[in-house]
This record gives C-alpha cells, sequence and structure tokens, in this order.
C-alpha cells in the first residue's frame, strides 16, 4: 500500500513484488505465486481490451459514439447521468464486472467522438464506481450477495428476496448521481491533472482494417466488429460460458476477421491493468488462506464483546468489511466475513438476515482503490494514478459508509 500510494515504483511493478515477496516469505508455494494470472476476470479484461480496439481501429467505434452523442449531447453532466442509467439496466441482472466490460468500451466510443467535449478521465472511473453500486441493486447483480444468500439457506434462516438489497442501493445509487454532480465533479477537476489518454486508433495499413488515417477501409470491418460486440454483450447477459471465455472468443474473432492484427493487439494491451488484475488475485488469495483477514475480521468482533448493540455491531461490521474489500476482492471479503458476520448475530440474539445484508453492503465498498474489484481494475485504462482512487473513491467509500450505517436501522429491523 506504501509503494502504491507514493507511487516509488509503477504500480505493475508494485504488484509484482507483493507476488514475488509472498512466495520468497512462503505464505504461498512458488507455483501460487502468480496462479492469478488464470482467474477468468483476467481473461475478461484481455478480451474486452482487443474487442474495444478493434473497435476503434475498423471505425465502428467512432460510429457508434457519434450515435451516442446524438442522442445525449456533449453536456458533461447530462452525458454522466445517462451513462449511469444505461449501466443499472444491465447490472439488474448480470455482475458488475461483465457491466463495467460492457460499459467502458460503449463510454470510449462516445468520449472520442465528442471532439474533446467528454473527458475520459472524468468519466471512466465513476462508470466503475456506478457499475458497483448498481450491482448491489439486487440479488444476482454482485457475488456478496450469491454468497450471503447460500450462507442464509444452509443456516436455515430466513433468505433475501430479489431487490432486498435494493432498499438501500437504490438511495445509495442516488447519493452517488449527487455525489459526481456536486462534490465529486469539482475534486476531479482538481484531482485529475494529468494528460488525457485518447482512444483514437490510427489502423495499420498491414492489417487491412484501414488506410492508415484513421478512416475505415469498408463498412464490413464496422459491422463485424460492432456484431463482436453484441455477441459479447449477449454471453455475458445470457452465460452460455463463462466471462473470460465469451470475451476471448470476442478477441480472437477481432483477429481472424482482420479487424485488427495481431501486432496491434499486443501493442495496444493495457498491460498495468493486465498485471495488476493478475497479481491482485493472488493477494487476495493470501490474504485470506494465510488467515490475516480473518485476524482482522475477528479482533475487531472480539474488541466489541458480549454486550455490544445491534447498530453499533452492524456499524463495526460494515467498517471492518469496507476496509478489507479494498484490498481483498469483495468476493474474498463476503466469503470471509459473512459466515462470521451469520455466527455472532445468532450468538447475540440479533436478525442474522438484516446483519448478513449489511455486510454484503458494505463488501460491496470497494472505491478506494483499483485492486478492489475487477470493475475498478477496468477503470485504470483511464490512465488514473492509484492515489487518485483513494483521493476521489476515497471520500465516496467515507460518504456512504456514514450514509447506509445512519439509514440501515430505519430499512431494516435489527432484532
Amino acid at each position: 500500500m506504501v509503494l502504491y500510494i507514493t507511487e516509488l515504483l509503477p504500480a505493475a511493478v508494485t504488484s509484482i513484488l507483493a507476488c514475488l515477496a509472498l512466495a520468497i516469505f512462503r505464505v504461498v508455494p512458488v507455483d501460487k505465486a502468480f496462479s492469478g494470472f488464470g482467474n477468468d476476470m483476467v481473461y475478461l479484461i484481455v478480451g474486452m481490451v482487443v474487442v474495444g480496439n478493434a473497435l476503434f481501429e475498423t471505425g465502428a467505434a467512432p460510429m457508434i459514439g457519434k450515435k451516442i452523442i446524438s442522442a445525449v449531447g456533449t453536456n458533461e453532466r447530462v452525458f454522466s447521468i445517462a451513462l449511469i442509467a444505461v449501466t443499472m439496466i444491465p447490472s439488474l441482472f448480470i455482475s458488475n464486472t461483465a457491466t463495467a466490460a460492457i460499459m467502458l468500451p460503449v463510454a470510449s466510443s462516445a468520449i472520442s467522438a465528442s471532439g474533446g467535449k467528454l473527458k475520459k478521465k472524468n468519466t471512466f472511473m465513476m462508470i466503475g464506481i456506478a457499475t458497483v453500486v448498481t450491482g448491489g441493486l439486487t440479488l444476482v447483480g454482485s457475488t456478496p450477495q450469491l454468497i450471503a444468500q447460500a450462507i442464509l439457506q444452509e443456516g436455515g434462516h430466513e433468505t433475501m428476496s430479489f431487490f432486498e438489497v435494493g432498499k438501500l442501493g437504490f438511495p445509495l445509487l442516488a447519493m452517488m448521481i449527487l455525489f459526481f454532480q456536486t462534490i465529486g465533479r469539482k475534486l476531479q477537476q482538481k484531482v485529475f491533472d494529468f494528460e488525457e489518454v485518447l482512444d483514437i486508433a490510427v489502423p495499420d495499413p498491414k492489417d487491412g482494417a484501414g488506410d492508415g488515417q484513421g478512416e475505415p477501409k469498408s463498412l464490413a470491418k464496422m459491422c463485424i466488429a460492432a456484431a463482436i460486440l453484441v455477441f459479447c454483450i449477449t454471453g455475458f447477459v445470457i452465460g452460455f460460458w463463462s466471462l473470460g471465455v465469451v470475451a476471448m472468443v470476442g478477441a480472437v474473432l477481432c483477429v481472424a476477421t482482420r479487424c485488427i492484427s495481431l501486432k496491434r493487439v499486443f501493442e495496444r494491451m493495457d498491460w498495468t491493468t493486465v498485471i495488476i488484475m493478475g497479481c491482485s488475485f493472488c493477494l487476495s488469495t493470501a490474504l485470506d488462506q494465510s488467515g490475516a483477514g480473518r485476524l482482522v475480521a475477528q479482533g475487531m468482533v472480539n474488541l466489541l464483546g458480549d454486550n455490544v448493540t445491534p447498530w453499533l455491531l452492524c456499524a463495526a461490521l460494515a467498517l471492518v468489511s469496507m476496509l478489507l474489500t479494498n484490498f481483498m476482492s469483495s468476493t474474498a471479503s463476503a466469503a470471509l466475513l459473512i459466515p462470521i458476520t451469520a455466527l455472532v448475530s445468532i450468538e447475540l440474539g440479533y436478525n442474522v438476515k438484516s446483519v448478513v445484508i449489511m455486510t454484503v453492503i458494505a463488501t460491496n465498498l470497494g472505491y478506494a482503490t483499483p485492486i478492489s474489484t475487477p470493475a475498478m481494475t477496468m477503470t485504470l485504462s483511464g490512465g488514473y494514478r492509484f492515489l487518485d482512487y483513494v483521493k476521489v473513491g476515497g471520500l465516496f467509500s467515507i460518504l456512504t459508509y456514514i450514509f447506509i450505517v445512519l439509514l440501515f436501522p430505519v430499512v431494516y429491523s435489527l432484532h
């Protein structure tokens, strides 16, 4: 964390050093130190980067972007609200990771077509946070909800309805929109002082996708690239394969149909995001399997004692959940904390489902680092530094924590 925040080394190098340290100090076996690169989410990112770049190479992205701009205009406030509204629709039914994989290329195309009026750096982090927030609206929007539901079922407790987490999720979504229209917008303009990362691709004349001046060679290539994007979105929604497999099939189709050359695939790959994502899975697993995460969680529970009130219990569990989920994945945090939450609430005689729901909501508050969830990691292509997430996402995390702790007893019964 010190190296990430101080940026003494590039973030990707820091991530690699973390995995090396885990192997050197025998926290994990050497052959498992970089096993995170075999995770399906890494392939989701790789595949969708290729598909996104193919859209730009063929000229399909500017075409899609112009359609979006003609519909919502180039006012950044209006554009951001429209993006959040569109993001909410798939998030109701598919994972926030898949939603981010869909929305980021779509947003890129609109930003590219805006002629500089819309900024990627003012949009991408917001999309990542929006997918995490909207993923907390339904039972299937994020993995922690499914883990909690399984634990409640196995324990014979009352289970959650489809929109149960949405009782607090929808007010949180409204708060997020307000944040990025006011405080968050001003903070972004102040903090994001780096050069805009452009997505304008100049096709390689050798791959046949264009003339080397950014103009598509044929309408056919544009249609093929757009069709591949539709295929990926359909695969994410229907779920006939895993997210990573769907994305990689889309990537292979882009190369096979010469929408993008293999040379351009490697040139334009977002290697920093790929490395950080792969390494973060190993670090998350090590925190879980070594017992470090459980040590923190159990220590907090022990500090509370046996006479803790249900509200204070929820506030403390939410704090631990929020802190851990910014360094472990939300899935790992949920798998670690929800069983502890259920046992403690049973022992103290409190409403198990409500306390578990509080933990679920809090494990989805991973906005302060780019390693908290795949959706946030994918936004690194916006050019952000680690500290940018801490300043903008961190402030939003604090505000949302206060918000849910105050509102939770009003929405859910704790006894």
